[in-house]
């Protein structure tokens, strides 16, 4: 009988006992980073806190966040507690507004991320027989790597493939009888998009039956459309280069999105007051490691809105359960007062049928008033049908009954907005 859970012991966890194991956990982080790290340490001596005033997880309430431009001023390792000597493995983020995120880690972190990887994919329905395409890009980022050493450690066969050439994806894909594709979600799309130009149809030429995907925010509607492009099931992974990668968070079979609770604390606050919410309210998702060695993270802000459920899953497990990323504070955006996220508009797009899955948001700031339009592929059918001006209207109705806000939509040529092999790029300014 092939067993249900990775690790069952704490994936069903009574939700005090993980809690006390939290608590045991976190007191040995604070002690451990007060004493290994000159920042942590003048930080706390500055508060007048010393490790043994923790003595419940609320606690955690008085010491300070940490946010990314705190990991840029220290970049890139005046933040590890460990000798340098001891980490094996760097990776960082893009960099792309900055200096990058610098995740280094030791062997017993190497270990932790595999194990958590490997929980999180088994959840997902990742078995020792299957073969997962990782078409994540390979390099300093993280998403390649997590996928690969989870999936080695339950002994599914990896094909180390990256991102792009889309045309050579397809045909391994093929060849090897890939079983399930780990890529950003747009990625996914455009492998089937070049996959029908080459003659293939998605569902019936393939052996794909899980999509594990991440990275970027996607809606419940483009779900729908990979699922139905693919026929698979598609399930969501959420990490940060900030706090191990992937394997923070991820899908079980009910698509519940279970934190890995015994290893990141996970608090919800006010983005704007920074007080500490209930579960069940919607705020930022805050985070802190409680077994990392190397770049152990203390309250580190996200700036991902979710909301935080104790409830028990009906998948049987009792870690704590995130809703899906409702938007970044980074990424919201004010119109006519009306706090919009790009996932709203996606949701409204991928409801009007003829759509197809690229889009670009337009957004224009002139006198500090911000104003949007969109920019949507239809279909090669739908085009070719022309009244291109009745989708419009139909897509911007649906984008009105969503935000009650007037955006105008153009319909444009197939293909002429660019492709991605990563993260798309949903939001142009001019």
């Amino acid at each position: 009988m092939i067993k249900k859970y990775w690790d069952k012991e704490i994936e069903t966890i009574p939700l005090n006992e993980l809690k006390d194991l939290q608590l045991k956990r976190l007191k040995n982080m604070v002690k451990y980073i007060y004493q290994n790290n000159k920042y942590y340490h003048d930080e706390f001596k500055e508060l007048e806190f010393k490790p043994y005033d923790l003595k419940k997880l609320r606690d955690i309430e008085k010491l300070p966040f940490l946010t990314k431009q705190d990991l840029r001023k220290f970049y890139p390792f005046g933040l590890v507690c460990t000798e340098i000597d001891e980490i094996v493995e760097v990776h960082a983020s893009s960099g792309t507004t900055g200096k990058p995120v610098v995740g280094p880690y030791t062997n017993n972190d190497i270990d932790l991320w595999g194990e958590v990887m490997a929980r999180s994919l088994w959840a997902n329905g990742i078995r020792k027989n299957d073969r997962l395409q990782n078409s994540y890009g390979y390099g300093l980022f993280t998403g390649a790597h997590g996928f690969e050493k989870g999936a080695e450690k339950i002994g599914s066969m990896v094909i180390t493939i990256s991102s792009g050439n889309t045309r050579r994806q397809v045909n391994l894909m093929k060849d090897f009888s890939s079983t399930a594709l780990a890529c950003t979600p747009s990625y996914s799309m455009y492998i089937a998009e070049v996959a029908e130009e080459m003659g293939y149809d998605p569902i019936n030429d393939f052996n794909l039956k899980i999509g594990c995907f991440g990275a970027e925010s996607w809606s419940d509607e483009m779900r729908k459309n990979i699922e139905n492009r693919w026929d698979i099931t598609a399930h969501e992974h959420y990490g940060l280069t900030e706090i191990i990668g992937p394997g923070i968070i991820s899908e079980c079979e009910e698509k519940k999105l279970h934190i890995n609770a015994d290893h990141f604390l996970c608090e919800i606050i006010d983005p704007d007051t920074n007080e500490t919410l209930n579960p069940g309210e919607e705020g930022e998702l805050v985070f802190t490691t409680l077994t990392k060695e190397a770049f152990p993270m203390l309250r580190f802000r996200t700036r991902d809105l979710a909301i935080y459920i104790e409830n028990k899953c009906n998948c049987g497990r009792t870690l704590p359960i995130q809703s899906r990323i409702i938007g970044r504070s980074d990424d919201m955006m004010k119109v006519k007062g009306v706090i919009v996220f790009p996932s709203q508009i996606e949701d409204a797009l991928m409801k009007v049928n003829g759509m197809s899955d690229n889009y670009q948001i337009i957004k224009t700031t002139k006198s500090n008033i911000t104003s949007l339009s969109i920019e949507v592929e239809p279909t090669e059918i739908r085009y070719r049908d022309g009244h291109l001006e009745d989708l419009e209207k139909l897509a911007e109705k649906e984008i009105f009954a969503i935000l009650n806000l007037n955006i105008p939509v153009k319909a444009i040529q197939p293909k002429s907005i660019p492709r991605s092999t990563g993260k798309a790029k949903r939001i142009i300014q001019r």
